[in-house]
């Protein structure tokens, strides 16, 4: 009787705490002011170790007035004189005003579908993906809405996201919600077929979208670097990258070893475990080597190794010399945290001859100068100390910084280590600091992007990307299932492949198959996999049905990362494998977004920024829930395929090989899908004519 009794206590006080959140939820702002929080701690008492750091002090008087100005605007007039000052107070002591009195008193975590109080799933859907972005096992800054990167916010404060999540909870299905950079402008009149949500981030008039302009206009209150997948809803932990890096890694490791030779025993360095960057030692383990990743945040490095996303902690040269002798020797597979500057390794290794393979970064040089690189010869706090309070000395620091850094590089490319620039804007960073970086031409870099050499045409050119879902069950049971139907898709579909692929198909089913026992989940029963337009409908389809017939207990959310074959412009990453003069445009991320919000997307997002820096790139993404009905497969079916086919297109026009083969089968396999193809210019014609 005791436990038939314990279980019925433990029944009501869950249904209890679930009415609490959905009544706070369905509040919104809330009707009584909040008491004023102690940000010296958690939220739950928690020491908090993670705050964002403080932001440039960049407002003139008469602007930080307008901050506060547009702050209270949230709120009724009679709490504007407590707020006021506490506004100023947070943008005097952050850089930004974060709201943090209206920080929700529930945990933030990713509910089932079914415990948010929504009038259509879909909408129910939006807020379990903004909560698990938000998640503090997730979020890099949760306090701050942070995600990753250093600053990618899913809003720019706590005003936004109740009111946001208050829009959702009231939408029906001929509504659809605008957000402006985080801010909830309010719920239109539309269409069921429309998206739910719509969201821009950073959207700035081009003459107004350099670092500087988005600091001020971020610390205004007016717009925010919703990086990738922060802004848009759709980040899924250090998982979403580990599959790119996993194959990134694999594929440097066959570029430049023998045949036949495994990456066994062979060294992977690399930056950055704070973020979203935790993939990278994961990402080696499943690829075979040695990975030593830096960080000079002690406490994100302990936070990956507590998480199971790297094996070990090293926090001096010495030791982590000795322990990668005997690695190497061992020919171990293990991932080795090193707590300190990467710079130091790098020219550690070089005196004592210790052989690197493959060399990368994924430090947060988007954001070079508040928080996303720290230079060698300072701490932690000596950096965030001096970029808040110095920062033009802080940022000749980080310039000489990656002067030496580069040069550290060079010294071990010389004696053969392949080394590549994963998109973090390294190079583009390292040249403005006027390091040695640039080929002979003085135009191309010295380094290929691995989107050159690797991912752009093995995968991207073919179709090829990351494509992921999340179970809105929260069931580990769904995640299963999930793996098991997208695995038998996969072999099914690579019984008919073309020889072109197969490397790809092989790669991507292993992945699969052994995705659950790398346990990769944090946050959200989520899973990615890189799949071409016809492996994305199929396993989508097959979830669809196996929602509808109960195998899978709820609905699943599809989505992907922006770095993927159509999503992203990116002249340095995304795009850096085009070579008709267009990687610098960005029509093809704007007709992703325009084209998928009218083919079936539950919500759709456009950012100016993330991955390699705002001003730098153009990303659109996607959201759509899959709820096992007859409508959920015919707009998965229409949208999945301009999704992925709009990229191949425009890669083909470039005139990039692998692409003109993939749009060429894709015309075969649909014959409603007509592509204008580019006819090539013999090199002779054109010798001597300039």
């Amino acid at each position: 009787m005791e436990d038939i009794h314990s279980y019925v206590t433990f029944v009501i006080i869950k249904m209890d705490n679930v009415q609490n959140f959905q009544n706070a939820i369905l509040e919104g702002i809330p009707s009584n002011l909040p008491a004023k929080r102690d940000m010296s701690v958690g939220l739950r008492g928690e020491s908090r170790n993670t705050p964002a750091p403080k932001r440039k002090d960049i407002l003139r008087k008469d602007e930080k007035k307008l901050a506060i100005r547009n702050a209270l605007r949230y709120f009724p007039q009679k709490w504007h004189s407590e707020l006021a000052k506490e506004f100023a107070e947070e943008l005097k002591e952050y850089g930004r005003i974060y709201m943090y009195r209206f920080q929700p008193d529930y945990k933030m975590y990713a509910r089932p579908l079914s415990h948010y109080p929504a009038k259509c799933e879909q909408a129910a859907s939006i807020m379990l993906m903004i909560q698990n972005n938000l998640d503090p096992a997730v979020a890099q800054h949760p306090n701050e809405l942070i995600t990753y990167g250093g600053n990618g916010a899913v809003f720019q404060n706590w005003a936004q996201y109740l009111l946001t999540m208050k829009y959702l909870s009231e939408m029906t299905e001929e509504q659809t919600l605008h957000m402006y950079s985080g801010h909830p402008m309010g719920l239109f009149p539309s269409s069921k077929d429309a998206p739910r949500v719509v969201v821009t981030n950073g959207m700035m008039i081009p003459n107004y979208s350099k670092p500087d302009d988005w600091e001020r206009y971020n610390a205004l209150g007016v717009t925010q670097y919703g990086q990738m997948t922060a802004g848009s809803f759709m980040y899924i932990g250090p998982q979403g990258i580990v599959h790119g890096t996993t194959i990134t890694v694999m594929n440097a490791f066959r570029k430049m070893l023998p045949e036949g030779e495994t990456p066994a025993g062979k060294i992977f360095l690399t930056a950055g475990l704070g973020g979203m960057s935790g993939a990278q030692p994961k990402a080696g383990n499943i690829a075979g080597c040695i990975t030593i990743c830096a960080e000079v945040n002690a406490a994100a490095a302990h936070k990956r190794h507590s998480q199971g996303w790297v094996d070990e902690l090293v926090d001096n040269t010495v030791d982590l010399v000795t322990r990668i002798q005997k690695a190497k020797a061992d020919k171990e597979v293990v991932s080795i945290a090193y707590v300190g500057n990467v710079v130091d390794v790098w020219e550690k290794f070089a005196e004592e001859d210790i052989f690197i393979h493959v060399g990368s970064d994924q430090t947060s040089l988007h954001n070079p100068f508040a928080g996303g690189y720290y230079p060698v010869g300072l701490s932690f706090d000596e950096s965030n100390e001096m970029m808040a309070n110095d920062p033009e000395k802080f940022k000749k620091e980080v310039y000489e910084s990656l002067r030496r850094h580069a040069a550290a590089v060079d010294a071990n490319t010389a004696k053969g280590t392949y080394f590549f620039d994963y998109g973090n804007a390294f190079l583009l960073e390292s040249s403005r600091a006027g390091a040695d970086i640039m080929a002979e031409n003085g135009i191309d870099f010295k380094y290929p992007s691995y989107v050159q050499d690797i991912l752009g045409p093995m995968c991207f050119d073919y179709g090829f990307g990351p494509f992921r879902w999340v179970c809105a069950s929260g069931k580990a049971e769904d995640l299963i299932k999930s793996d098991e139907i997208a695995a038998s898709v996969m072999k099914e579909i690579q019984s008919n492949s073309p020889r072109e692929i197969q490397q790809q198909m092989a790669d991507n089913i292993k992945w699969i198959e052994e995705a659950g026992e790398n346990q990769m989940v944090v946050g959200s029963q989520a899973r990615i996999l890189y799949a071409d337009s016809e492996g994305r409908i199929k396993i989508a389809e097959a979830f669809n049905k196996a929602v509808a017939s109960g195998d899978i207990s709820e609905g699943i959310i599809l989505g992907r990362d922006h770095h993927d074959v159509s999503g992203t412009d990116s002249p340095y990453r995304e795009t850096s494998n085009i070579y008709d003069g267009s990687k610098f445009t960005a029509d093809m991320a704007i007709h992703n977004v325009i084209g998928d919000s009218f083919r079936g997307a539950t919500w759709v997002s456009i950012h100016n920024g993330g991955g390699v820096g705002w001003g730098e790139v153009m990303n659109g993404g996607f959201g759509m829930l899959l709820d096992g009905s007859d409508e959920a497969d015919n707009r998965l079916k229409n949208m999945l395929h301009y999704d992925v086919n709009n990229g191949i297109a425009r890669r083909s026009w470039a005139r990039n090989e692998n692409a003109q083969f993939a749009i060429k089968r894709e015309m075969e396999r649909n014959n409603k899908l007509k592509v204008t193809l580019a006819n090539s210019v013999e090199d002779e014609l054109l010798d001597g004519l300039i």
